[in-house]
């Protein structure tokens, strides 16, 4: 058996909601990493790196202020490409840019010698136990990438696939007081 076949999401945790609107909300999860914010900041920005854990490709280092790019979904049923601009790259603290218009914000704080590692994305309220969910897989991914055992990515279709996705997405949703989304 594979460490991904052996993969299940652990249960939800480190999300909260910041209403702004009726129906755009922000969602916040917070993970607590065992690697150096350099480290991580390279996760975030190398496409590389990007294609091993995250829900989206970049065609380029996301790694600087004004850099224009191209980000595609991952699993999405036909291609997906929204162009971006970074609009904050402070490295290794913070990186801001949108993605299918939705803005993505990471701060990375030092945690002993790990990082703390927050990302804030505005999520119709409808799917935002969802988005919980698959960011939280995403994170899962993340850090055994960092820690050296990769899984290879698991979004999109993948992920909703797995057996403990339905779970996970029952526990956002009871943890954000929300309505699970329907699929």
């Amino acid at each position: 058996m594979t460490t991904r076949e052996r993969y299940a999401p652990g249960a939800a945790f480190g999300a909260r909601i910041e209403k702004n609107e009726e129906t755009e909300w922000t969602l916040v999860l917070v993970r607590d990493l065992r690697h150096a914010p350099a480290k991580v900041w390279a996760a975030l920005t190398d496409p590389a790196q990007l294609r091993e854990w995250a829900p989206f490709d970049s065609d380029v280092n996301l790694g600087t202020a004004g850099t224009s790019a191209k980000l595609t979904t991952v699993g999405a049923p036909k291609p997906f490409v929204s162009e971006t601009k970074v609009t904050k790259a402070d490295a290794p603290r913070a990186l801001e840019l949108t993605w299918g218009g939705s803005d993505l914000r990471w701060e990375l704080e030092p945690l002993g010698t790990g990082t703390r590692l927050t990302l804030w994305t505005n999520i119709n309220k409808g799917f935002i136990a969802m988005g919980a969910t698959g960011w939280h897989i995403a994170f899962d991914v993340l850090d055994r990438l960092l820690d050296g055992s990769p899984l290879g990515r698991i979004a999109g279709p993948a992920a909703m696939a797995l057996p403990d996705f339905q779970r996970l997405h029952l526990e956002y949703a009871s943890q954000l007081g929300v309505t699970p989304a329907k699929f």
